[in-house]
Formats: structure tokens, sequence, C-alpha cells
């Protein structure tokens, strides 16, 4: 069994990979500027996570977990209206993900253009696609049933993803060129919400539903 200062050691590190991975990127990040970050060695890192790569698998999952669970089970609950849970799952992510790793969608863009194929493979191996197989599946399922408009599944996620990540990407110039004095950019996040759920609602709800 793990002596507690192991499994400190063991989370300092991850915390250390994850800050680099988010601020550099995978390819840029080194394991011996790791070991720096958290004050032990090569080999003291090396005994817990033997490749980059291995630690790169820890950290992203550690992230994706924290949030894909909680959406797919905020998507799946098909007796509530597409906007209340489309509003839940954009509270999930600014609330929490994006407030507590503001540089995470930048990371992820980076890591899809970088090698898609990496990315893809990662979260295979920590099985988190069949997270995104269920939340297609229910929706192809509330489709099928003419629950929802019929919309081609990628057309669902960039919509919503592009919606959604854009002004984390931006938040710079947002902040210096649209933000009114007395306002905040969590104001205008709270009101872009709005606008989302709105595009969504457009999108997925069929005609003649009244469900907000």
């Amino acid at each position: 069994m793990k002596q507690p200062e192991s499994d400190n050691l063991e989370a300092r590190i991850i915390g250390a990979a994850k800050q680099l991975f988010v601020e550099k990127g995978f390819t840029e990040t080194s394991m011996s500027e790791i070991a720096a970050r958290v004050g032990i060695n090569r080999p003291g890192l090396h005994y817990y996570f033997r490749t980059k790569e291995k630690m790169f698998q820890e950290v992203f999952g550690s992230i994706v977990r924290s949030f894909l669970p909680e959406i797919k089970g905020l998507m799946l609950r098909s007796e509530l209206p597409i906007a209340e849970r489309i509003g839940a799952v954009i509270d999930a992510y600014y609330g929490r993900v994006f407030e507590e790793n503001p540089r995470l969608p930048l990371f992820m863009i980076k890591e899809m253009n970088r090698d898609a194929d990496h990315l893809l493979t990662t979260i295979r191996e920590l099985y988190l696609d069949a997270h995104v197989r269920e939340i297609s599946e229910g929706l192809q399922a509330e489709m099928d049933a003419g629950k929802l408009k019929t919309v081609p599944l990628p057309f669902v996620f960039l919509t919503f993803y592009s919606l959604l990540i854009m002004p984390c990407l931006s938040k710079n110039l947002i902040e210096a060129e649209f933000i009114a004095a007395g306002d905040t950019f969590a104001a205008l996040l709270q009101r872009w919400k709005e606008n989302i759920v709105r595009q969504m609602v457009f999108l997925l709800q069929p005609v003649g539903d009244s469900r907000g």
C-alpha cells in the first residue's frame, strides 16, 4: 500500500504536469521540466510515470473525467426540455471547468490540431469514448422518436462546441474591447449562455414544440 507522502508526491507530479501541458502543450513539455517544477530528479519522476505519454493520459483523463460524466448525465435526461439540459451543461463547463482551467479550451484546440489521432487514441485507451457514444446514441434516439429535430450529430457538436468555447479563446480581446465600464467577463458569459441556449433550441427543438 502506498504511503500518504507517496500519494501526495504523485498528486504534485500530476498537478505540475497538468499546468505545463496546458501552458505549453504535449510536444513542448519535457519530463525534465515536470521534474524541476515538482522539485525532484528524473529517476524519481520515472518511478511514478515511465513515459510522458503515460503522464499525459493521467492528466488528460483527470481533466475530462471531472466534467464528461456529469455532462453525459445531464444530456441523457430526456424527460427535461432541451433548453434546460443545454443550460445545465453550460453552467457545468463555465462554472467549474473553465473557471478552474482557463487555458483548457486553448489546450484542447491545440492538441486537436497538433495530433488528432493522438488525442483520440488517448480518449479510447481511457474508455472516455463510451461517454461520448452514449450521448450521441441518446440524442439520436430522441431524433428518431421525433422529440428532437433530425440534425447530423457532427453539426450538433460543432454548433454547440464552437459557441461554448469561442468566448474562452478570445477572453483577452473581449475584456479589452467589448466589456463596458462596470461590466464583467462573467456577466457577459451569462448573457452569452442565454444566446447559446436559444441557438441550440432553434437547431434541435421540433417545429411546434413550445417547451423551453
